[in-house]
């Protein structure tokens, strides 16, 4: 092998595109640039939080001071089971967090307060719950019944 037999492999080396050759080569007239404006100009670009002279998402929130909603509120947040999933429990269960869970209802491995029972549905048994929130209408359901209620 000589140094002048050296040559890249077949596909290394690919053609440059030539732009602006007609309109059928499919490179023509914009030469792939789009129409007009900034963009279609070399050296053109545009910033990534330019929003079209609208004022930028960075300039519209406050420099200090901002918390989330989700770090606020994050202790107020409850899974929600209403009254009439609770059917499927026995007369005089105790119904906690795991027995909630053991049923499929609620994520396991969710970063929320607790469970909270609303009053949609009806209810049938006595049960004994121990949750982290009631509604008062699902409060007075389940009291009319007999059962019992403590709060986490």
């Amino acid at each position: 092998m000589k140094l002048s037999e050296l040559a890249p492999r077949k596909g290394a080396r690919k053609a440059a595109r030539r732009v602006g050759r007609g309109e059928s080569s499919g490179a023509g007239k914009t030469c792939g640039k789009g129409g007009k404006g900034q963009t279609a100009r070399s050296g053109g670009t545009i910033n990534p939080g330019f929003e079209g002279g609208q004022m930028p998402l960075y300039r519209r929130l406050p420099k200090h001071g901002f918390r989330s909603r989700k770090r606020v509120l994050g202790l107020n947040q409850f899974q929600i089971v209403n009254l009439g999933l609770l059917e499927r429990f026995e007369t005089g269960t105790v119904v906690d967090e795991q027995s909630l869970r053991a049923f499929g209802l609620g994520r396991t491995n969710s970063k929320l307060a607790g469970f909270k029972i609303l009053g949609n549905g009806e209810l049938t048994k006595k049960l004994t719950l121990k949750v982290s929130a009631v509604s008062s209408s699902a409060r007075s359901k389940i009291e009319a019944l007999g059962g019992t209620i403590t709060l986490l």
